[in-house]
């Protein structure tokens, strides 16, 4: 009976170990810190004021920084971070599908209005026919910069596309010109090759552009709010509500107006 009763009750000290170790393999928290991927830039002076006050909570935020906009969401996918803040919602939908990468959009974040830039004009008037046009060469924030020229008035895209359309969709170009697919973080150093070209936001303030004043067009109702994602089986974790609730904090966007002169909207 004795023996009976001292094997039940290894079994049950093993299987209250076992379970202890899946919850703390389930949990996000490696040594008590949370990985954060964020692009250079805007994103990433964000994150430092929100791991700023979840200091003061305890929550260590460790922020992990990428200058593209493709490895954040396959560094998370893998579990190498925990969280990322980066991108908007129409990119991370085609990203997240196309590559099955199994994350979820749990918050909304910010709006970067996207501009028009140029180094030898100020003033879209000015583009003669036959100027080079920059835009990025990912799928959406390509569409994305199509949808600008056209706010502009430079072209005429195939109806209906909105941000999946390419440069084989515009059915107009009355002024013939020659539009050129560029990495979206390398256009404001090379905007001095081409007469003019879209950019992201936060890759101009990064490289200390100002929009609201430096764009010789920008987006006039731009739709495009940034998001927070994790993995799919962390989307209910306390710390990701944790995170959400420091990123929306008033502090937080007291923070955004106070530095960013605008170029950057609090979209919560």
């Amino acid at each position: 009976m004795k023996k009976r009763l001292f094997l039940a009750l290894i079994v049950l000290l093993i299987g209250l170990l076992a379970a202890c170790g899946s919850d703390e393999a389930e949990g996000l928290l490696e040594d008590d810190v949370l990985k954060v991927g964020v692009t250079a830039g805007p994103h990433e002076e964000i994150v430092e004021k929100v791991a700023e006050l979840g200091e003061a909570e305890g929550l260590e935020i460790e922020l992990v920084v990428f200058n593209d906009y493709v490895m954040p969401n396959v560094t998370l996918s893998e579990g190498e971070i925990d969280i990322n803040s980066f991108q908007t919602e129409p990119f991370f939908d085609v990203m997240n599908e196309e590559r099955d990468l199994g994350l979820v959009k749990v918050a909304d974040t910010v709006t970067f209005p996207m501009g028009m830039y140029s180094e030898k004009v100020t003033d879209l008037q000015d583009l003669e026919d036959g100027s080079s046009v920059g835009l990025p060469n990912d799928p959406t924030n390509g569409g994305r910069a199509l949808l600008l020229f056209e706010e502009a008035g430079l072209i005429t895209l195939e109806e209906g596309l909105g941000v999946n359309a390419t440069i084989n969709d515009i059915a107009d170009n009355p002024h013939d010109f020659e539009f050129i697919e560029l990495d979206p973080a390398q256009i404001p150093r090379q905007l001095g090759e081409v007469d003019a070209a879209a950019i992201n936001s936060n890759f101009a303030l990064e490289a200390g552009l100002v929009p609201g004043e430096d764009s010789i067009f920008i987006e006039q109702n731009s739709e495009f709010v940034n998001l927070i994602a994790v993995r799919e089986e962390n989307k209910e974790d306390e710390v990701v509500q944790q995170f959400i609730d420091l990123y929306q904090s008033d502090e937080v966007k007291q923070f955004i107006e106070e530095n960013f002169n605008g170029s950057v909207i609090p979209g919560w």
